[in-house]
């Protein structure tokens, strides 16, 4: 390649040999890394943003569909620890590439179970060669009327294995996407360490990470518009759907944005097979950081509270984790290695607490980043498009905006290691203080016939009232419908004792009415679709506050990774950063949905069945589940708070301790001044 020579003093041969490829750039590799990680980023968060739309097309309970969004960690945790070891051994950028490859791959297979299953029918009680929403869900006498068939007539053996096939790929998909995205993030920040100047590794690094942290708000953004087109918009049926976007039977193409995302990962992943294993050191630095540092005196910067700064050929051993610690080690070797040295960093009590107070907050997090569309749109009865659409305009900005605040915080008032926990434990106390407002701020329960009862009602009556006795409605139908009047929801016309269906063309829209309806007092007729709600306007203040309170418990980013990197030796700190992302995977990222979904589902008041099972949730009872998921989320911030003011006394603790060690050793004034600076020194590495 003609650089090898280039430093080595020789004469320089003919200027066309030496002239490198376009590709031995560090700048080059920042740009295409930091779009590969927005794009990683997107795909893996855009189920979050469908996550009810899938629940609804497969009918997943909410803890089901916890459990499939935590997959993705499950192949990332169980192989990340050994990128630690791998370090610089293997082609770094061909084995980014071949991880994005899989993700590529692995975003497909999402799509797999949309285009092997039969098209979505929205009310499968209509028999399918006769149009949907029409006399199967009206009232008809029994004598001319086709027996109801059970639960689990249209059930079969097969049905449920085909059902169990399409779920299972979702799951097989969700684990190799987090297999793919292993060497994408460490092997990326090692080799821009490796091959940046050292004034600039922080920039590049800074640059790589404020891309990156757009990529689940264009997840959101990408899952609002694709959730306002219909599932089924490559197969639509002859004749149109009769569906609008604010039915709560609508199912959005959740599958398209996969593909999107898909195609975008695969492009970003082509330029990494032509980077080298090894490229020239960047032998400058920026004109832009020089000129930056020319005009803020930054002593500081060499300081202790800059731990990216690091001398001339120190760059190259960063991130090699063990391989640091001992170069030479085998796999076998690594692995008997690994307990002793997690022991080790166990045993310092800051290292553990602020683990564990990362820990609630990662917990709260991946509960609200994979439930809070659903959440706004059950709670405040809103359309899974418009939650999406707040969630990415919104709570994803405040998260950056309190990251980049919390560093900016830690480097204005050079803040040691108790500086840095007070103000992780001032962060999360106002984050709990704005969030006490939420248990408040929430829709009522529509009042469902049959289902929800009013307050004075005597319970254990039957599940529908008497004036449909005539007719034969089948028990797992689901086409709602409302009287505006009494603000009384039915599930079908045929539970509202209605027996025709007149369609009014107006000039943007038709308006579906169902009449003659014994149950209904008044005209006897009653408006297609859910009752609409009178408090939704209350989403936007509740997003503000609950954006206000993610952008202060984000405050603590950057002191927490400090105190981490000061809680433990010099030469454990790049494996102890390794042993907290394995810890917040296993202890936050992989069961937090699964709890928070479960939380969900205990307030459910009526389940859609599927062959005699509960399927999707139809209707909750807004105030348990809002007391739940906010008091869910409380928890976890309470126990983060705790953490981190446990931190705080133990370091004054341990600096107290220091201080009269000290002052017992040094008999004198004149001495205590002269080694001052090396007891302060002392006191930080024992920090």
């Amino acid at each position: 390649m003609g650089t090898e020579n280039a430093p080595g003093g020789k004469a320089s041969p003919d200027p066309q040999d030496v002239r490198p490829s376009v590709f031995h750039s560090i700048k080059l590799f920042v740009l295409c890394h930091s779009v590969l990680q927005l794009a990683q980023l997107m795909i893996s968060g855009y189920l979050k943003s469908s996550i009810s739309t899938v629940e609804k097309r497969f009918g997943l309970s909410s803890q089901t569909s916890g459990l499939l969004a935590s997959f993705n960690e499950v192949g990332n945790t169980a192989l990340i620890v050994f990128v630690s070891y791998f370090g610089s051994r293997v082609h770094r950028p061909r084995l980014i590439g071949c991880g994005a490859i899989l993700v590529s791959l692995a975003g497909l297979l999402m799509t797999l179970p949309h285009f092997i299953s039969e098209p979505y029918r929205y009310d499968s009680t209509s028999p399918e060669n006769t149009p949907q929403d029409f006399e199967a869900s009206l009232c008809l006498p029994t004598a001319s009327a086709p027996a109801p068939a059970p639960t689990n007539g249209n059930c079969s053996s097969s049905t449920e294995a085909q059902h169990l096939g399409l779920v299972g790929i979702m799951f097989v998909a969700q684990t190799l996407l987090g297999v793919g995205g292993v060497p994408i993030q460490p092997f990326g920040i090692s080799y821009i360490d490796d091959f940046a100047h050292n004034s600039n590794s922080p920039l590049y690094l800074g640059i790589l990470f404020a891309v990156t942290m757009m990529g689940p708000g264009l997840a959101f953004g990408l899952g609002s518009l694709m959730l306002r087109l219909y599932v089924d918009i490559n197969r639509m049926p002859e004749g149109g759907i009769s569906l609008t976007i604010k039915d709560p039977r609508w199912v959005g193409a959740w599958w398209l944005g996969f593909l999107i995302a898909a195609g975008t990962v695969a492009l970003a992943a082509i330029p990494y097979f032509f980077f080298p294993k090894e490229m020239p050191k960047e032998k400058h630095e920026l004109q832009f950081r020089r000129k930056v540092l020319a005009v803020t005196d930054s002593p500081a910067r060499k300081g202790k509270d800059s731990p990216t700064e690091q001398r001339p050929g120190e760059s190259t051993k960063k991130q090699d984790g063990p391989v640091q610690i001992a170069p030479n080690l085998t796999v076998i070797q690594f692995i008997k290695v690994f307990p002793k040295v997690l022991l080790q960093n166990l045993r310092h009590p800051t290292f553990l607490l602020v683990v564990l107070s990362q820990v609630c907050l990662s917990s709260m997090a991946a509960g609200m980043a994979t439930f809070l569309p659903k959440f706004l749109e059950r709670q405040f009865f809103i359309t899974a498009s418009y939650a999406n659409l707040l969630i990415g305009c919104l709570s994803f900005p405040s998260i950056i905006m309190g990251i980049v605040v919390g560093g900016v915080l830690v480097k204005r008032l050079h803040l040691g290691p108790v500086g840095c926990s007070v103000l992780c434990l001032l962060g999360m106390l106002l984050c709990l203080f704005f969030s006490l407002p939420l248990f408040f701020i929430g829709c009522p329960s529509h009042q469902i016939a049959g289902i929800t009862h009013q307050p004075g009602a005597q319970p254990g009556l039957e599940l529908f009232p008497g004036c449909m006795e005539a007719c034969s409605c089948q028990s797992d139908g689901f086409n709602p419908v409302c009287d505006p009047s009494a603000r009384v929801e039915y599930i079908t016309p045929c539970h509202a004792g209605c027996s025709s269906r007149v369609v009014q063309d107006a000039l943007d829209k038709s308006q579906v009415f169902y009449t003659n309806c014994s149950c209904v007092a008044g005209d006897n007729s009653v408006l297609a679709g859910s009752c609409d709600s009178t408090c939704s306007h209350l989403v936007v203040p509740f997003l503000l506050l609950v954006s206000l309170g993610s952008a202060l418990a984000c405050l603590t980013h950057t002191p927490s990774f400090l105190l981490i990197l000061r809680g433990v030796k010099k030469e454990d700190k790049t494996l102890a950063v390794g042993i907290q992302f394995m810890f917040l995977r296993i202890l936050a990222w992989m069961p937090s949905p699964v709890i928070h979904g479960s939380a969900i589902d205990t307030t459910c008041v009526h389940w859609a069945l599927s062959c005699g099972h509960r399927a999707v949730c139809r209707y909750y009872n807004n105030d348990l589940l809002r007391n739940r998921f906010i008091g869910l989320q409380f928890f976890y911030k309470i126990g983060s708070m705790i953490c981190f003011a446990l931190v705080l006394a133990v370091l004054r603790q341990q600096t107290k301790e220091a201080r009269t060690k000290e002052s017992r050793s040094i008999p004198g004034l004149e001495q205590q001044l002269l080694v001052s600076e090396p007891g302060k020194k002392s006191e930080d590495s024992r920090v």
